[in-house]
Formats: C-alpha cells, structure tokens, sequence
C-alpha cells in the first residue's frame, strides 16, 4: 500500500506535468497569434482575454493592458460579426469576431483589427473624383452637343450656297473659281462629318449605348453598297478596290449601323493609303461567325496602338504626324456598334503591308436580340 509520502509525490508530479502542459499551450497561443497580421486577442467563455498579440497592444497604446476596446464585449458569443470603427485619433479600424467552438461547446473567441484608415482615405478620395469627373463628363457632353448644333447651322448654309454657285444659272465659274468652290464644299462636308460623329459620340454617352434596329442583313448585298458608295473617293485617290464575299447565311443586325462602321473602315483605308495602292473587302461565314476583313497597302497602324486607336480622339502617331485629317472619332464608334452586335473588331498587318481590320459578327446576333417581325420593347425608341 502506497504511503502518504508516495501519494503526495505523485500529486506533485501530476501537477507539474499539467502546469507544462499549461505553459506550452500558452506559448502556442501565444505563437499563433503573434504570427496573424492582425492585431488579434482571445477571449474566454466567461469574457475575460487569455493572450493578446503586440500589434494589439500597440495598436491601442496599451502598455501591457489588455482590453477589448473600442466597441466593447459582443452583445451575443455565438455569432460571427465585423464592424468598421472610427477612432478619435481620426483612425478607422476593422473588427471582426470570430466565435471559438469544440465539439459543439463555446470556448470563447477570436477578436482582430485591422487598421484600414488609408483604404478608407482612398475610397473617399475616389468617391470625390468620381462625382467631380461626373459632372466635367456632363458639361463635356452639353458643350458638345451645342456646340455640335450650333456649328451644323452655318454648314448648312455653306453647302447650300457652293450647290447653288455651281448652278450654270448663276453664271459660268472659271476652272480656278470651280477647283475653289470644291475645296470649300469638300471641307464643308468634313466638318459636317466631324460634326455627326460628335453628335453620336454624346449621345452614346449619355444614353450608355445606342438601340440599335435587329432585322436580317445580306452580307453580300451590304458589303457592295457599301464599297459602292465609296468608289468615287477611291477612284479620285487613285486607289483600286476589290470586293470578295462568299455566300453564306443571313446575318441578324443593324444594317445602317453596320453600314456606317464599313464606311469609316473604307474612307480610313483610302485615306492612309497612297495613290496606286489596293482596298479589299473579303468576307466569309466561319462557324457561327460572318468574318468581314478590310485591307489596305497604306501607312498601317503600330502594333503598340492598335488596341489605343479605339478609344476616342486617339490616333496613331503615324497619322497625327503625316498630315492625314481626322478626329479619331471613327474607330470608337465603330468598336461600340460592333459590340452591340456581340462582335469584336481588331486591327492587325495586311498581307501586302498596310492595315487590316477584322470585325467577328456571330450570325444569330446578340443574345438579346428582339425576335423578327416584333415591336421594340416600350421605352427603347431612339430620341429625336
């Protein structure tokens, strides 16, 4: 039979064993949480914190105190909870509280603060910028829309006036008086065209988009008027154009729409191209996709802008510096209506040098097409 003595060491050493046991499960609590990014403290079941972490301490000036401030004990142990927190000291801290469980029994839990003055500073500041830039795209939009319909007035009045010059009516025109008048019609009706493109481009911001009109498009059809109208241009720029499309299904689109990006391309290709140079237009359905490639032997596009080109009033250096008229207008407007259709439209080298833009319309259009024959939805009319 073990005597008092025996009885007593054992209880001894039990206990040593169970205050090791203490001070290593302390010291990794102590660990883990020194090792969280977080200014971090734990509390137990009855309210009262076991271990907290240095950055908690330095984070409310504790001195070696341990306290749950700011926000106080949770009003209820079981759920988890975060909450943004301003500080007198201007600061904002991030709180969140994570419940501590075991086989179903409450332990305490996980408190962490994160201090997310700047992230706030930040948004704020966005916040700011976002309303000021707002309003200057507001006022950027009306100056342009008036100053587009006050512009359009007097070129009107300009065209009007060189129509009637030119009528034999009026008196004969000497060869110089004639070759005057055309400059001064043909600059009218660039400025007209600048001038629509402005008009579109507010009016695309400020309605987000444009409504365009779904119906059936024969590509073939379409692609020749187009070429058609611009002919005369590329003749006069001593420029040879070939059209090539092999028959394929009908497209479901926006024929005028489609029709005004294939004219920017065709007056881009003419443009930029030198006398004696080629145009093609090649066209062919490849899966579920019309594929319409644009091609020209002209200055072409450097690789680094070719996605830049497409944003608004950006043009490639080579066309800003070689004299070549334009606003850089024509490509954003032309990307925005492909996309209404659910296609991509890209620039790339031509075969021949020069530039080819590819535009990938699918077949069916877009998803959210309005079936044939169907009125628009009410609210979806263009203004006037």
């Amino acid at each position: 039979m073990p005597s008092e003595d025996e009885d007593a060491g054992g209880s001894r050493g039990e206990d040593r064993g169970e205050s090791r046991d203490r001070v290593r499960a302390q010291a990794l609590l102590d660990a883990l949480l020194e090792a969280l990014p977080s200014g971090a403290a734990v509390q137990g079941p009855d309210g009262g914190v076991l271990a907290a972490n240095r950055r908690f301490h330095r984070m409310f000036d504790l001195d070696g105190r341990t306290g749950l401030a700011p926000g106080g004990a949770p009003g209820g142990r079981h759920v988890h909870r975060t909450a943004e927190i301003p500080l007198p000291d201007g600061r904002t801290l991030r709180r969140a509280i994570e419940p501590l469980r075991h086989e179903g029994a409450y332990l305490g839990a996980l408190w962490t603060y994160d201090d997310i003055t700047e992230r706030k500073r930040r948004e704020r500041d966005l916040e700011r910028d976002n309303v000021a830039l707002t309003e200057l795209a507001r006022q950027r939009n009306a100056f342009t829309a008036a100053a587009s319909h006050e512009l359009r007035t007097p070129l009107t009045s300009i065209i009007s006036f060189c129509e009637l010059l030119t009528d034999p009516a009026f008196g004969a025109l000497t060869h110089e008086q004639a070759s005057f008048l055309e400059a001064v019609r043909r600059n009218a009706d660039r400025m007209q065209r600048v001038i629509s493109d402005l008009l579109l481009t507010t009016r695309m911001r400020a309605t987000a988009g444009l409504e365009p009109e779904f119906g059936p498009v024969e590509v073939d059809r379409m692609l020749l008027d187009a070429v058609l109208d611009r002919m005369g241009a590329a003749q006069e720029a001593g420029l040879f154009t070939v059209l090539e499309c092999t028959a394929g299904p009908v497209l479901r689109g926006d024929r005028h729409r489609l029709q005004n990006v294939l004219a920017n391309l065709l007056e881009n290709a003419a443009k930029y191209t030198p006398a004696g140079g080629r145009i093609s237009v090649t066209a062919a359905p490849r899966g579920e996709f019309w594929e319409i490639e644009v091609a020209d032997t002209g200055i072409g596009v450097p690789e680094e802008f070719r996605e830049e080109i497409f944003n608004g009033f950006v043009r490639a250096p080579n066309a800003r510096t070689g004299g070549y008229p334009g606003t850089g207008l024509g490509l954003a407007i032309s990307r925005a209506i492909v996309q209404l259709h659910d296609g991509t439209i890209t620039v790339g080298d031509a075969a021949g040098g020069g530039a080819s833009f590819l535009i990938r319309l699918p077949v069916a259009g877009p998803p959210d097409a309005p079936a044939p024959g169907l009125p628009d939805a009410p609210g979806t009319e263009e203004g006037p």
